[in-house]
């Protein structure tokens, strides 16, 4: 039976090692949510931060001490002190015995003894032989008022526990955005590849054509070495191409933190986002993360300003000592419950500083929180504009690419006639090429600048 579990977990690993084929976005984007190295990081700092505030809202509750002290000593305090706190002191100790010896010859007319009994020190308080000590002590220590800073750090320990969830919460849209950016990327790459291989099966038609009209004298040599250098030009290009998306793959492999072999993409177009520019100001996490921190400047501040009150707090311990532990008896036991209160009145102004450049840090920090509106607000209104620019763009280029189509099939029928030399149908055909480029990377800056719109509102995911 013991055999179930390891092969149930070496199952597990191979299945973990394996490629990723066919990969859809949706399934890319739940992989990333739970896989992500980054992510799983972010985590941890949440975590931790959760801890510290757990820790800081624990003082609340004050602390139980159990203290085990043994000792050894011949000191007349420490001896004597040792006996009271065991109950364990007699008279003897106060040197009674040498007392009533005095008291004695006194009595019998010594003069001398009258006054050593009252003037010399007894030789059992102030020379008593070595002596052990042990002590088992039950101590709860617990703070009743302390000004609000209890109450003050562990609300700046959650607030800072709410950013840090927050800042997961940005790298995981910052993930999400990467991982979407990266198959619209991948769709583009594969869209020009699509065209470039349609140029090059035209250029090779061309290729042919120009074969047969050199041995029917209708062409020159130099005709087909154009038509030759120039799809050269676009298996380099597609070469280029087939590299960067191998280099795609590898990004998405480092992204989901697994191998990526393929994916699924789509042609369709990413819409703008339907959501308003003040919807946006109020989901993002920029605004949060400064409004976060306000929340921990204010505590901050609160904190401070306990400096000048009083603090309270209890202190309540049950203990027994003796000799030694086997001596111990409910007899030699004891308790003490006790309240203090303190109070600072004076510390050369530190408190009024500290209190300052805690108000100065809060009024800091609320400016910042206009300055990151303000700021989104101008990112908004800016990613808006380009993208419009852009839509203007597309329309534009779109059209003088179908032209250029149109102008290349002609010049390329032109030639079959006499009509157009091979240069002419090269250099239509490059701009064709161009065109098509050029209209790729519009798109693609078009694309890159509606995810950074949705990236603004902490990543408004639509339907893939």
């Amino acid at each position: 039976m013991k055999i179930i579990p390891v092969l149930l977990s070496t199952i597990v690993l191979l299945n973990a090692s394996e490629a990723l084929n066919n990969l859809t976005l949706e399934h890319a984007l739940e992989i990333v949510r739970s896989q992500n190295l980054e992510v799983k990081a972010a985590q941890y700092d949440i975590e931790g931060a959760h801890a510290t505030a757990e820790e800081a809202s624990s003082n609340n509750w004050g602390s139980l001490d159990f203290i085990q002290n043994f000792a050894r000593s011949n000191d007349a305090g420490n001896v004597f002190g040792f006996k009271l706190t065991g109950r364990e002191a007699t008279f003897g100790d106060f040197g009674a015995e040498e007392f009533m010896n005095y008291a004695g010859a006194c009595q019998g007319g010594d003069m001398t003894a009258c006054y050593n009994m009252y003037n010399k020190p007894p030789d059992n308080l102030n020379h008593p032989g070595s002596r052990n000590f042990n002590q088992s002590k039950l101590q709860y220590t617990l703070p009743i008022y302390v000004g609000g800073k209890i109450v003050a750090y562990t609300d700046a320990a959650r607030a800072m526990e709410k950013l840090k969830k927050l800042d997961k919460s940005k790298l995981l849209s910052t993930k999400i955005y990467e991982t979407r950016k990266a198959y619209c990327d991948m769709a583009l790459l594969r869209e020009a590849r699509m065209h470039l291989r349609k140029i090059s099966e035209n250029i090779e038609t061309l290729e042919n054509m120009t074969k047969n009209m050199i041995k029917e004298g209708y062409a020159k040599k130099t005709d087909l070495l154009e038509v030759q250098a120039k799809k050269s030009n676009v298996d380099r290009a597609l070469h280029q191409m087939r590299a960067n998306e191998d280099l795609m793959y590898h990004f998405l492999s480092f992204l989901l933190n697994q191998k990526v072999e393929s994916i699924i993409t789509t042609d369709k177009e990413i819409e703008m986002p339907a959501i308003s520019n003040e919807e946006i100001i109020a989901r993002n996490i920029d605004i949060k993360r400064a409004k976060s921190g306000l929340e921990i400047r204010k505590n901050m501040h609160k904190a401070e300003k306990s400096g000048y009150l009083p603090i309270i707090g209890l202190q309540a311990n049950v203990q027994t000592a003796a000799e030694s532990i086997g001596d111990y008896d409910m007899d030699n036991g004891s308790y003490t419950v006790g309240l203090q209160l303190k109070w600072n009145l004076f510390n050369g102004g530190a408190d009024s500083n500290r209190i300052q450049r805690a108000k100065i840090e809060e009024m800091k920090t609320r400016t910042q929180v206009e300055l990151a509106e303000k700021g989104i607000a101008l990112q908004i209104n800016k990613t808006r504009t380009e993208i419009s620019s852009l839509d203007y763009e597309i329309a534009s280029l779109q059209k003088e690419l179908d032209l250029a189509n149109e102008i290349y099939n002609s010049y390329e029928e032109r030639y079959r006639e006499q009509l157009a030399s091979m240069s002419d149908v090269i250099i239509k055909q490059s701009e064709q090429i161009q065109k098509i480029l050029a209209l790729l990377e519009v798109k693609n800056k078009r694309t890159e600048r509606v995810f950074a719109l949705e990236k603004l509102a902490n990543g408004v995911e639509n339907e893939y």
